[in-house]
């Protein structure tokens, strides 16, 4: 997934969703999953709590706020 006009959302924490997949939990209250499966989603710093922890506050798009906004506006 692209974050290209998505808004930004601050990560707040992280779980583990039913499948073993990390999921960022953001500042809106939406998630969104950052996994890390090579070689088509590199994401290392999801492996230690070390990388996750570097990771909190920085932002991350988030679609669901995305789709709200377009719902709002009128556009499917």
């Amino acid at each position: 997934m692209t974050d290209r006009g998505l808004p930004q959302r601050r990560i707040t924490g992280f779980f583990l969703d039913e499948h073993g997949d990390w999921v960022a939990r953001l500042e809106c209250g939406h998630t969104r999953h950052v996994r890390h499966r090579p070689p088509w989603q590199v994401r290392p710093w999801t492996q230690t709590e070390a990388g996750r922890a570097s990771r909190l506050g920085r932002r991350l798009g988030c679609a669901r706020c995305a789709q709200e906004r377009s719902r709002e506006a009128g556009v499917s």
